[in-house]
C-alpha cells in the first residue's frame, strides 16, 4: 500500500471514531436530560391507565381518554376552595369518577403554626385539608369555615377519609389523621407514609431526607416552594391568596405522584379494574404500611439539611421550622422510649403470684410485689415458691363466687392477638375516656379488660376503635372535638380587635389614613363605646387580647357517650361494656384470649350485688 493510501486511511479512521463519538455522546446527553426532566409527554407516568379529565378554562377540552399526567403537569392542575356544602356537592362527582378508576388520595393539612396567633403558645386546629387525585385535581376543604358557621361537614367526605378501600398517602398523613380526629372529629384510616415506600422500595439515591420536599427533588427532580412565609402564613384568613392555595395544593398533588413513582407506575402499570380488584394491587404493595405512624432514624445524608432534621428532632406540631407538618412522635416520648409506634413494655405485666383464703380457697392471682407486700407486713405467710402462692393471715372481704374465675386463672404474657411474646404492652378494651366516667360499682376488678397486644397489633385495634368511636359520635350527637366537644371556641369579635391593634401596631405609618380610623373605630367600640380617643396601652391590650373563650355547653366525647348509655340505667352501661368488648373479638379475632374471658364478664354479678334500679352516678 503506498503512502498516500496509508495517511487517507488513518484520516478516514480518526473521522470515523469522532463522529461515532460525537453521537454517542449526545445521546448519553438526552437520555440524562430525559431522566432529570421525568417522563417526557410520550411517556407519561402511567402510560396504560387512560383516563376522563375535566377541561380547565385555560386551555381546551382534552380527549376522553387522556392519559395520567406527570408530576410536573400535575401540579399545573389548579386548586378549587371549598368552603360550603353546595361547593362540594358540585365539584365530588369529578373527585369520585377519579376515585372509582384509581382509588388513591394524596393529602396533607394546613393550620397556622405561628405562637403569636395561638392559645398559650399551642398549635391551632386543622383549618385546611388538601385532597389530590392521580389526575391533579386537588380540593382545598376550609374546614374551620364548616365548623364557625355550625354546618357540618360534608357526608361524603367524612365517609371517603374513613373509607379502607381508598389509600390516602403523604408525609405525616398518620399524624394529620390524628389531628383531624382531635380538631374536627374526623377518622382517617388507610393511610400510607411515603417516607415508608422510599426506604422499602427505594429507586434513587435519597441525598436530601425524608421531607416531601427532599422526596420531591430526588426522585422527581421537582421543587417545592417550603418558604418560612408560606408555611406559617395565616390559613384562617378570610380569603387564601394565590401563593397559598398553590402551596397547599402542590402538598397533595406530589404526594400522589411520589406515590405513583415509588410504585413503579411509569413502567408497568396494572390496567384498572372495577370494584375492589382496583384497590387490592395497591393494597398489596403496601402491604404492613398501611396505617402505620413512621418512625424515622434516616439521617438523610450529611449537610446542612441533615444537620437541620437532627437539631429539629425535638420540634413540636407549633414549631414552624420543622419542615413538613407533623406532631409530636409517641415513640420518641423519653419517659417510654421503644417500640415501633407504641412504647412496649420492660416487664412482664402477669406473674401470676396467688393469693390464698386463710382456709387454703385461692382468692386471686397478682403480681409478685403485692404479694411480697402481705408477707413483709406479716400479714401473709409463704406457701410456695413456685407457684407463688402466699395464704392470708385475716378473712379477706370477698370471696369468689366459683372457682372458675377468671381472676383465678393463670396468663400468658403474649399478644392475645397473634400470640407474639415480645414487644406487648397493655390494651385497654372499653377505652379510658369512656371507663373513667363509669359509677365507681364497675371500676372494680375491671383487669378483665387489660389485654395484652404487640405494637402492631396494638396500632391497628387503635384504628379499629376510632372508627367504633365515629359510629358512637354520630349516633349519640357526641362529636369529638368540634361544636360542644370543644372546650373553647373562637370570639370573631375579639379576633377582630386583635387584629386591627396588631395592623395598626405594624404597619400604621404606611396604612391610608381611611383604613386607619375604620381600624381604630374597631377597638374604640370594643373598649370604650367610641366615647374615649385609642392609646398607645389600648392598642397593646388590644394586640394581647386572649380570643378564646370557654364553651359553657362543652361536654367530652366519652362523657357524652356514657351519658347516653346510663340513660338505661345500669343495663345500659353494661351494654356500652358489651358493645366494646365484642367490637375487639370482631375486628381483630384474637387467637390467644385468656381462659374464661368473657363479653359478658361480671354482668350477672352487678345484677345480683346492685340490682338494676342502681342509681347511677357518673364521674
Amino acid at each position: 500500500m503506498s503512502r498516500q493510501s496509508t495517511w487517507t486511511a488513518a484520516v478516514a479512521t480518526m473521522l470515523g471514531a469522532t463522529l461515532g463519538g460525537l453521537f454517542l455522546w449526545r445521546s448519553i446527553r438526552t437520555q440524562k436530560k430525559k431522566a432529570l426532566n421525568g417522563p417526557s409527554s410520550a411517556e407519561p407516568i402511567q402510560a396504560q391507565l387512560e383516563v376522563e379529565i375535566a377541561p380547565s378554562p385555560e386551555s381546551p377540552a382534552p380527549p376522553q381518554a387522556q392519559k395520567l399526567l406527570r408530576a410536573q403537569t400535575l401540579l399545573e392542575v389548579p386548586p378549587v376552595v371549598v368552603s360550603s356544602l353546595d361547593e362540594w356537592e358540585t365539584l365530588w362527582p369529578a373527585f369520585q369518577k377519579d376515585l372509582s378508576v384509581y382509588p388513591v388520595l394524596g393529602l396533607d393539612c394546613e393550620w397556622v403554626k405561628s405562637v403569636r396567633v395561638s392559645v398559650k403558645g399551642k398549635a391551632c386546629a386543622v383549618s385546611l385539608l388538601q385532597l389530590a387525585t392521580f389526575s391533579g385535581r386537588c380540593m382545598l376543604v376550609r374546614l374551620l369555615t364548616f365548623r364557625d358557621a355550625q354546618r357540618p361537614l360534608p357526608e361524603a367526605l367524612v365517609g371517603v377519609l374513613s373509607d379502607p378501600c381508598v389509600l390516602k398517602v403523604g408525609v405525616g398523613c398518620y399524624e394529620d389523621g390524628k389531628r383531624l380526629t382531635h380538631d374536627h372529629g374526623l377518622t382517617l384510616s388507610c393511610t400510607v407514609d411515603l417516607r415508608y415506600l422510599a426506604l422499602r422500595q427505594r429507586q434513587a439515591v435519597l441525598n436530601n431526607g425524608l421531607s416531601l420536599k427532599s422526596l420531591a427533588a430526588d426522585l422527581l427532580n421537582v421543587s417545592l416552594d417550603k418558604s418560612l412565609e408560606l408555611r406559617c402564613s395565616d390559613w384562617e384568613a378570610d380569603v387564601l391568596s394565590q401563593e397559598q392555595m398553590t402551596y397547599a395544593a402542590h402538598d397533595a398533588q406530589i404526594s400522589i405522584a411520589l406515590f405513583l413513582h415509588l410504585l413503579g407506575m411509569s413502567k408497568e402499570p396494572p390496567l384498572p379494574a372495577e370494584g375492589e380488584a382496583v384497590f387490592a394491587p395497591l393494597a398489596a404493595c403496601c402491604q404492613g404500611l398501611v396505617d402505620v405512624p413512621f418512625r424515622g432514624r434516616y439521617s438523610g445524608g450529611e449537610g446542612e439539611e441533615g444537620e437541620r432534621r437532627r437539631r429539629s428532632r425535638k420540634s413540636t406540631v407549633e414549631s414552624p421550622e420543622s419542615g413538613d407538618q407533623q406532631v409530636p412522635d409517641p415513640r420518641r416520648n423519653k419517659r417510654k422510649p421503644l417500640g415501633i409506634g407504641y412504647s412496649a413494655r420492660k416487664s412482664p405485666l402477669y406473674d401470676n403470684c396467688f393469693l390464698h383464703a386463710p382456709d387454703g380457697q385461692p382468692l386471686c392471682t397478682c403480681d409478685k410485689k403485692k404479694a411480697k407486700w402481705y408477707l413483709e407486713k406479716g400479714i401473709g405467710e409463704l406457701v410456695s415458691e413456685d407457684p407463688f402462692i402466699v395464704r392470708l393471715l385475716f378473712e379477706p372481704s370477698g370471696r369468689p363466687d366459683s372457682q372458675k374465675d377468671y381472676y383465678l386463672t393463670a396468663k400468658e404474657n403474649l399478644c392475645v392477638v397473634c400470640g407474639k411474646a415480645e414487644s406487648y404492652i397493655r390494651k385497654n378494651i372499653v377505652p379510658h375516656e369512656y371507663r373513667r366516667h363509669f359509677p365507681a360499682e364497675m371500676k372494680d376488678h375491671n383487669s378483665h379488660d387489660i389485654l395484652l397486644l404487640c405494637t402492631s397489633c396494638h396500632a391497628a385495634s387503635n384504628v379499629y376503635d376510632g372508627l367504633l368511636k365515629q359510629q358512637l359520635a354520630e349516633d349519640h350527637s357526641a362529636p369529638q372535638g368540634c361544636e360542644e366537644g370543644i372546650r373553647l371556641l373562637e370570639d370573631s369579635d375579639r379576633r377582630r380587635v386583635r387584629s386591627a391593634s396588631r395592623a395598626l401596631l405594624s404597619s400604621s405609618n404606611g396604612m391610608p389614613q381611611a383604613r386607619k380610623e375604620e381600624l381604630l373605630s374597631v377597638i374604640q367600640s370594643f373598649f370604650c363605646s367610641g366615647q374615649q380617643e385609642v392609646t398607645q396601652d389600648m392598642l397593646q391590650k388590644a394586640a394581647a387580647l386572649e380570643t378564646r373563650i370557654f364553651n359553657e355547653s362543652y361536654i367530652p366525647h366519652g362523657l357524652k357517650v356514657v351519658q347516653a348509655y346510663a340513660e338505661h340505667g345500669l343495663r345500659g352501661l353494661m351494654e356500652l361494656e358489651r358493645c366494646w368488648r365484642q367490637h375487639f373479638l370482631t375486628s381483630m379475632k384474637p387467637r390467644h384470649l385468656p381462659p374464661l374471658w368473657s363479653v359478658n364478664h361480671n354482668h350477672d354479678k352487678y345484677l345480683r350485688k346492685y340490682g338494676e334500679d342502681l342509681q347511677i352516678q357518673l364521674n
